[in-house]
C-alpha cells in the first residue's frame, strides 16, 4: 500500500468516526432536550397544583367566613371542581415523571 493510499484510507476513517460522533452527539443532545422539556412540564404542573391548592384554601376560607358554614365536604360542588383539577395535575406529574425516570434509566 503506498503512503497516498494510507492517508486515504485514514482520511476516510476519520470521517466515518466523525460522522458517527456527530450522529451520537445529535442523538445524546435531542435526549437532554427532551428531559429538560419533561422537567420543564412538571415544574409547571406543579405550580398549577400550587394554584389550585390556594384556590382550594380561599374556597375553604369563603365557607367558613362569607357563607357561614361550619364544615364542608369534598362533594360539595366549589370544593370538588377544584379537588378534581388537583387530581388531573396530580396525574399528569405522576405521568410526566415516569417518562423522565424511563429516559434517564
Amino acid at each position: 500500500m503506498t503512503f497516498s493510499e494510507r492517508m486515504k484510507d485514514l482520511l476516510e476513517q476519520g470521517w466515518a468516526v466523525t460522522k458517527e460522533a456527530a450522529v451520537k452527539a445529535g442523538a445524546k443532545a435531542q435526549d437532554l432536550g427532551e428531559r429538560g422539556l419533561l422537567m420543564w412540564d412538571i415544574k409547571q404542573l406543579e405550580n398549577q397544583a400550587q394554584k389550585q391548592l390556594a384556590r382550594l384554601g380561599t374556597e375553604v376560607f369563603l365557607f367558613f367566613t362569607e357563607k357561614g358554614q361550619t364544615t364542608v365536604q369534598s362533594d360539595t360542588a366549589e370544593i370538588k371542581t377544584i379537588l378534581d383539577e388537583i387530581a388531573k395535575i396530580k396525574d399528569g406529574i405522576e405521568r410526566k415523571e415516569a417518562e423522565l425516570k424511563l429516559r434517564k434509566g
